[in-house]
């Protein structure tokens, strides 16, 4: 089977540290484990990260033409969308392309619509809204477009949780074709009983976090608990792995609650690097705020769960419906430092509630969360669609 793999987001590196770009290279990567032989078209190709010692992927970067101001850099990305289409048809053809949603791109899917190939489409976010939010959004109608365009090209629409599935049925393009394929993990390269990678002082319980530094990963609350139960349990250190706009603002509440020697920060590493970090843990958190329409699918909570660590989490969104209060991990309230600290001060107090959670927390994300068993729900989808593409181009 020949798959195109697409994504046309300069701001997700294909491999690299970031989630968006680990989740576009596992998604790769479970597909050569299926035999797929898969071309990756894209805008940003994180170097070193992406292939395979088999050769079964071929990458190809799609690059825009440099620009400084917001509404050039739109109109750069809209003009390769002619790029694209005519890469795809010099490198085809594919039984199967398969998209990662960015604001401005269109044209793998109307490619696959005129191949007669499957056309999978999947939506990590809201993007519209999101970009017009966080960064910078000038051309919006331009955008909503283009989205509705898309959206009604695509053969089905995968929808990392259920928050952007209801986001994709407010469109009238999408409903109907819409799937929830949560995020998942390799379990075999997260696993208990590997060698840890940081060496707390003897006798320390480590409590881990693992993300981009950015203000919807909870990192206040965090700090707020760990500073709370650490008055009480001097023994007890925090992980830090990961980097981003938050990170002076952290560095600046540490020192301020004079917590800067308990605290270890690594900065941004490689996913390869991950594993051994989680090994270093005891128990890792996820502590997301209380946001409106939270529709994120954690990373981070499948890799912690595969690792065999008790994770305690915020109870929003996906991550109430993955982790199971009691059984498979802890649930807090969002943005309640105190809880939290209870939390975490009980699982110091009882190590075998820890292993309990722990490897209930990784039987789950076996039966129901690996990249491979995604994989194989999509290439499902994509031979109902190849069908129903087939049909179609019958009919015309």
């Amino acid at each position: 089977m020949r798959v195109a793999y697409v994504c046309m987001d300069a701001g997700v590196p294909i491999g690299g540290t970031k989630g968006c770009g680990v989740h576009a290279q596992e998604i790769i990567r479970a597909l050569t484990r299926r035999g797929a032989s898969v071309d990756l078209f894209a805008a940003r190709i994180a170097s070193g990260e992406v292939g395979d010692p088999g050769g079964h992927v071929r990458t190809h970067r799609m690059t825009t033409r440099p620009a400084s101001e917001t509404s050039e850099r739109e109109q750069a990305s809209l003009d390769g969308n002619a790029v694209l289409y005519a890469a795809l048809q010099d490198e085809g053809p594919f039984d199967v392309v398969y998209e990662r949603y960015s604001l401005w791109s269109f044209a793998a899917m109307q490619y696959a619509r005129a191949a007669g190939c499957a056309g999978l489409l999947e939506v990590n976010a809201p993007l519209i809204e999101e970009q017009a939010c966080e960064r910078a959004l000038v051309n919006r109608a331009g955008a909503e477009t283009i989205a509705r365009t898309v959206f009604a090209a695509a053969h089905a629409l995968l929808a990392v949780s259920n928050g952007v599935a209801g986001y994709l049925n407010e469109y009238p393009e999408a409903r109907s074709r819409v799937h929830v394929l949560p995020n998942a993990v390799d379990p075999e390269r997260f696993r208990p009983g590997l060698p840890p990678a940081w060496s707390p002082p003897r006798g320390s319980f480590v409590i881990g976090f693992v993300g981009t530094l950015k203000r919807w990963h909870g990192l206040q609350t965090l700090v707020s608990a760990f500073d709370l139960l650490h008055r009480s349990a001097p023994d007890t250190r925090l992980l830090i792995v990961g980097a981003g706009t938050e990170e002076e603002r952290l560095v600046a509440d540490l020192r301020r609650r004079h917590l800067g020697e308990a605290v270890h920060l690594t900065g941004a590493r490689p996913s390869s690097e991950i594993p051994r970090l989680l090994a270093s843990m005891h128990v890792a958190v996820a502590p997301a705020p209380a946001i409106a329409n939270f529709y994120f699918s954690p990373l981070k909570i499948f890799e912690y769960m595969a690792a065999g660590l008790p994770v305690v989490a915020s109870e929003i969104g996906q991550i109430a419906e993955v982790i199971r209060h009691g059984d498979n991990g802890l649930l807090c309230p969002p943005d309640d430092p105190v809880a939290l600290a209870a939390a975490l001060g009980r699982l110091r107090r009882d190590p075998s509630l820890r292993v309990r959670l722990g490897d209930s927390a990784r039987a789950s994300v076996l039966r129901s969360h690996t990249w491979d068993s995604t994989v194989e729900r999509i290439l499902q989808i994509a031979g109902s669609s190849r069908a129903d593409a087939g049909a179609q181009k019958v009919r015309v």
